[in-house]
């Protein structure tokens, strides 16, 4: 038995909409959501990363934000290309496909792709 206690503090979480849970949501951590910025920006080339300066922007200073439909499908492609880099790890991997399947059903629904913020 440890003598660490058992029961942590919540950590500062990012909640988006389109989620793949029964509410339609998807809760993440804020510090894994602006870790996975850095994979973002490093995934394309050089030249081409002012296409994706608008989501490393809203990925390392996650805050509420809405995006429109266009945007989301976007943002959806990106996160794809992302989550498919050969040498990104397993758990910043699958939250960049949890973030694009969102922003997927988003566009696919027509809908903006919503993101608020809880506090811990």
């Amino acid at each position: 038995m440890t003598r660490r206690p058992a029961i942590h503090d919540a950590a500062p979480s990012l909640v988006v909409s389109h989620g793949a849970d029964f509410f339609g949501q998807d809760h993440h951590l804020r510090k894994e959501v602006a870790a996975l910025a850095s994979w973002v920006q490093t995934s394309v080339p050089y030249n081409d990363r002012k296409a994706v300066a608008s989501l490393v922007d809203a990925l390392e200073f996650p805050k509420p934000r809405t995006f429109p439909a266009a945007e989301a499908a976007l943002v959806s492609e990106q996160l794809l290309t992302v989550s498919r880099t050969r040498h990104l790890k397993p758990r910043a991997s699958a939250l960049a496909r949890a973030l694009a399947d969102a922003a997927a059903r988003a566009a696919a629904d027509g809908e903006s792709w919503e993101w608020t913020v809880e506090a811990a």
